[in-house]
This record gives structure tokens, C-alpha cells and sequence, in this order.
């Protein structure tokens, strides 16, 4: 612990959480013109026995080097500058105690001495000792602002007591010294970053880069706060660019895949994670993301090709086995997924889920009466499950045996009352029930049990929607919806349905045009979009996507009317 401290001393310590330090260059706390031997050294003893530690000290003899040292501070003993010369060793030799205790000494010799200053103020900031470290780094400053070697370590510790006004002004003060200070400017924006001043902190990592343009940390820094400025495109570039240098760099990349993923851009994150699989990079964790990717993508024979290999390592992995299950059901291969889900274990995290799948699959094979008794029987061995009760209704929901399902809800609707769950899914089978006012009291409920839930607010928005009614109210559930989730599709396509009925089809096109980049075919998109276009008199676009919408399913003659109109008023236009 102590080696891994004091080669930090020598190179400045990362001073923010979770920071990582590959590859930045850092500044060592003190260099050999602090130590030149312009302090008194009384007598020409101690100046030959310095003379000789010196000699030890290049040759790699610290040891050698600091018992001659001694010896010259028992001569000497008021000389300041021995005693920083014996911390300097000490330092070296992992003795970070005794290397304190020389720089005191020396400090306590000469209060104006600024090299011992440094030292002292250097290892009581590598230790978090920051109240301490700040006297004796300001004061190092104090003596010599001219000098760069004190501003960074000061900075780390005024963040670590929070007093980021104190740092940035320390920083700055290091630029007025030195403007040409790659880590100056890459410090500011860590400090930035620290006070969630993300714009502020992207400014300052590229004037780092600017003036060193291999600055590998910086970038990986000024990616992360595109990031939490929302300039995912940005970040993504800023991380392939470093890839370009070094397209090793597993920082870089887990970062680049990690954001690929958030923003759902799988057959980018793909290669990525293959690649890191071959240099064995991440383990069982990194072939299960490309299980999964390959699970969304349905390829479904690759998918369960990565779970095996997985089982076969670590056959307890019951979430994997879960994710093979249901590779199998999606291939509609359903002897196997029965199989794989029954080898989930009751207690484990995925055994209701994977009750639940059971009894859909039974229910695939026209049998389902064994899969509502399967629920059953669970509900009696765990009665206080929820989710239990949530297949048992969603089953019979599926099988448009609504009264029953409701019923289900009903019988430990007490049981369950402050679970929005509960409430969302009797609202659905409402709904579905013909019964509008019932079921927009239940979303109403979850609401005001969950504000952000997001599935919620966009169901209770789009049905104002599609009955024409309460608008303006359906309008701001589904604001938040979308501030909640800005990438879903469907969410995105309720509030332009929304400005549609609203009449403002320019704000209604910007919005469904995102959902059907997103969705992509879905042919309510399609068709919501189709009509904003034509009520903006876009009249080729509109025929166009009624032409999709069709082609998907020829049966749909309201469509082919809808087309017919459209046309005609392009002709009359």
C-alpha cells in the first residue's frame, strides 16, 4: 500500500472519484533544483558527508545514503536542507512516516523553506490529510508563485474538502504561471466535471488536447462529459477517434460499447465486444452482452451458442440459463425453452418470471389449462407474490377471458393496493373490457402512486388521445413521458398523435418522424404519421407511407381510402 502511495507522490494523484489515470501525464511534486545546496550547511563536515550521501543516493544505495545523511544532520542539525534531502530518500524507500517527520523538522527549522513545504504539503495530500496539506501547499505557493509544482497537489486537496471555488481559483492561478499547462486546463475540467458543470469542463479538456493532442486521458474525460451534456454523437466520435491511436485502449472501449448500448445502437456495440471476447477482455460478463445483443437481434442460434459456452462454465448462472430459455421460446422451439426453464430453481431470481414463460408456452401449445395451473399452484406455495397473480390475469387476458382475469386482480387487490401493478394491469384489461372511465381511474391511481412511470403517463396520454378529450392534459402526461424515456418510439409516437388531434401537425411530424426511426415498421406509427403529412399538405410523403402501411397488410381499406383522398387532393392542389 505504501509503495503504490509513494509512487504517487512522484506523480501527481488522480483527485477525483472513480477517475481513472491511464496513460495521463502528471507532474512530479518536487525536482532536483528545489534540493541545489543554496541553504547554509555549517561547517565542512556535514558539507563532505552530504557530499558522499549524494554519491550513495546515485548509485541506488538509499540506504547507504541516508545513514551518511544522518550523520550530516548530527553535524548540521539546523540545516533545513538536509533534512528535505534525508524526506527525499525516504520518500524513495516507501517510508512515507519518516519522510513527514524530516520535512517538519526541516519546516520547524526554517518556516520559509519552501522545498520541505512542498514535500509535507505532497505526502499529506496523498494521504487525505487535506486540511494540512492545504497549509503547506499554500504556504509553498506563498514562497514562490512562480513555481508550478505546488498549484496541482493543491487543487486535489481543496476538491476533496469540497471547496471547488478554492481549486478552480488554484488552477487558474497555475494558467496565469504557466498558460501553456496541458494539465492545468485537464484539471479545470475534472474540478468542472466534479461540480456537474459538464459544458464548462468539455471547454477546458479541449484546450488540453489542443496543446497536447495525445493526451489520451483528456479525451476519454471530454467523452464522458459529452455524455452528460447529452452529445452522445459527440462522445461517440471523441471515443473512435482514440480508438484510431490505439485500438487496444479497453477503457475506450468499454466506454464506446456502454454507450452504444444506452443509446441501443447494437450492431455497433457488436464487433466491439467480439473483439474484447477474443483478447479476453471482460470474461463470462462480455459474452453475455453479446449473447443478449445477439438475443434482441434474433439471432437466436448465435445467442444460445454464447449461453452454452457460458453454462458450461458456470452452470448456476440461472440468469443465463433464463436468457437461453427464451432464445429457445422466440425459435419457437418449445420443448427445449420448457426444458432450460425448469432448470431454474425455486428462490432464484428468475424462477416466477420463468413460471411465467412456462405457462405462455402451454398456452402456445393449445394447452392452456396447464400453464393457469401451474400459476395456480404457485400462488398457493407463495401467496404473497405479486407477479404470480400478474401471469395468472396477463394469461387469461391473452386468452380474451377478461372477467376472469380481472377477478385474479380483485381477490388481493387489498393485499396489494399501494403496488402500481396491480392498478396498471386491471387498467389494461379494462380497457380491453370496453370499460374507458374504470380504466383511466386505474392509471389515474398508478399515477399518483408512481409520478414517473412512464408506461403510465403514456397509456393514460394516448387514450385522451385516440378519445379526442382532455388534451391539453393528455399533452403534458405525455411531455413527461418523453422527458422520462426520450428514446422510446412509442412514447414519442403518442405525443405527436397527441399534437395531431392538438391541430399542430408541425410539432406532430417532428415527433413521429423520431418514433418511426426509431419503431422503424410499425404501422400505427406508419399510418400517424401518413396522416400529419397530409393534414401539412406533404401529400407525396403521406402516399408513401399509406403505400407501407398497406403493402404490410393489404386488408386494410381504410388505409386504401385514406390514400384515395390523399391523392385527390394532391390533384386538386
Amino acid at each position: 500500500m505504501k509503495k503504490r502511495i509513494v509512487a504517487a507522490f512522484f506523480l501527481l494523484l488522480s483527485f477525483l472519484p472513480g477517475c481513472a489515470t491511464n496513460g495521463v501525464e502528471q507532474v512530479a511534486f518536487a525536482n532536483e533544483q528545489s534540493f541545489q545546496p543554496t541553504v547554509n550547511i555549517a561547517g565542512s563536515r556535514a558539507l563532505y558527508i552530504f557530499s558522499l550521501a549524494r554519491l550513495r543516493e546515485i548509485e541506488g544505495d538509499f540506504e547507504g545514503a541516508l545513514t551518511l545523511l544522518n550523520g550530516a544532520i548530527e553535524a548540521d542539525p539546523k540545516s533545513a536542507y538536509l533534512h528535505s534531502a534525508a524526506a527525499e530518500i525516504y520518500l524513495k524507500t516507501a517510508r512515507l512516516d519518516d519522510a513527514l517527520r524530516a520535512s517538519e523538522n526541516a519546516i520547524r527549522v526554517d518556516p520559509a523553506f519552501r522545498p520541505a513545504r512542498l514535500i509535507a504539503g505532497t505526502i499529506l495530500s496523498g494521504l487525505k490529510r487535506d486540511k494540512e496539506a492545504i497549509t503547506h501547499l499554500s504556504k509553498a505557493i506563498e514562497l514562490d508563485p512562480a513555481k508550478e509544482d505546488a498549484y496541482l497537489h493543491l487543487a486535489v486537496s481543496y476538491v476533496r474538502v469540497f471547496d471547488y471555488e478554492q481549486a478552480v481559483g488554484t488552477l487558474k492561478a497555475l494558467l496565469k504561471v504557466n498558460p501553456e499547462s496541458p494539465l492545468g486546463y485537464y484539471y479545470l475540467g475534472k474540478t468542472y466535471d466534479q461540480m456537474k458543470l459538464h459544458k464548462e469542463a468539455t471547454n477546458y479538456y479541449k484546450k488540453a488536447i489542443e496543446l497536447k493532442p495525445d493526451f489520451e486521458q483528456a479525451m476519454i474525460d471530454m467523452g464522458i462529459s459529452q455524455e452528460g451534456l447529452g452529445l452522445h454523437e459527440d462522445a461517440i466520435a471523441t471515443y473512435k477517434q482514440l480508438l484510431e491511436v490505439n485500438p487496444f485502449n479497453m477503457n475506450v472501449l468499454q466506454h464506446l460499447v456502454q454507450l452504444y448500448l444506452q443509446q441501443q445502437q447494437l450492431e455497433d456495440a457488436l464487433p466491439l465486444l467480439v473483439g474484447m471476447k477474443e483478447r479476453g477482455v471482460g470474461g463470462l460478463e462480455t459474452q453475455r452482452k453479446i449473447g443478449l445483443i445477439y438475443l434482441e437481434l434474433e439471432r437466436y442460434d448465435e445467442a444460445i451458442a454464447e449461453f452454452e459456452q457460458i453454462l458450461a462454465l458456470e452452470p448456476n448462472a440461472y440468469q443465463v440459463r433464463f436468457y437461453m430459455a427464451s432464445a429457445y421460446e422466440d425459435k419457437e422451439e418449445f420443448d427445449k425453452a420448457l426444458a432450460e426453464f425448469g432448470k431454474i430453481p425455486a428462490g432464484t431470481a428468475n424462477y416466477v418470471e420463468a413460471l411465467g414463460h412456462i405457462a405462455f408456452i402451454y398456452r402456445d401449445q393449445e394447452n392452456p389449462e396447464k400453464g393457469i395451473a401451474i400459476l395456480k399452484e404457485a400462488i398457493a406455495a407463495h401467496p404473497g407474490n405479486l407477479d404470480l397473480y400478474l401471469y395468472l390475469a396477463g394469461l387469461y387476458e391473452s386468452m380474451d377471458k377478461f372477467t376472469e382475469g380481472l377477478a385474479v386482480l380483485k381477490e388481493v387487490e387489498a393485499q396489494f393496493d399501494g403496488d402500481p401493478r396491480l392498478h396498471f394491469r386491471m387498467g389494461t384489461i379494462l380497457d380491453k373490457m370496453g370499460k374507458k372511465d374504470e380504466s383511466i381511474a386505474r392509471m389515474k391511481r398508478v399515477i399518483a402512486i408512481a409520478p414517473n412511470d412512464a408506461q403510465a403517463l403514456n397509456y393514460l396520454g394516448y387514450t385522451y388521445a385516440e378519445m379526442g378529450i382532455q388534451l391539453d392534459e393528455a399533452l403534458q402526461y405525455l411531455k413527461k413521458a418523453v422527458e422520462l424515456r426520450p428514446n422510446d418510439g412509442f412514447i414519442l409516437d403518442s405525443l405527436g398523435w397527441v399534437y395531431f388531434k392538438l391541430k399542430k401537425y408541425d410539432q406532430a411530424v417532428t415527433y413521429l418522424e423520431k418514433s418511426l426511426e426509431i419503431v422503424e415498421d410499425d404501422p400505427t406509427v406508419m399510418e400517424h404519421l401518413a396522416d400529419a403529412y397530409a393534414a401539412s399538405r406533404d401529400y407525396r410523403s403521406a402516399l408513401k407511407l399509406y403505400k407501407r402501411v398497406l403493402d404490410a397488410d393489404p386488408s386494410r381499406k381504410d388505409i386504401f381510402e385514406k390514400k384515395r383522398k390523399v391523392r385527390a387532393e394532391s390533384l386538386e392542389k
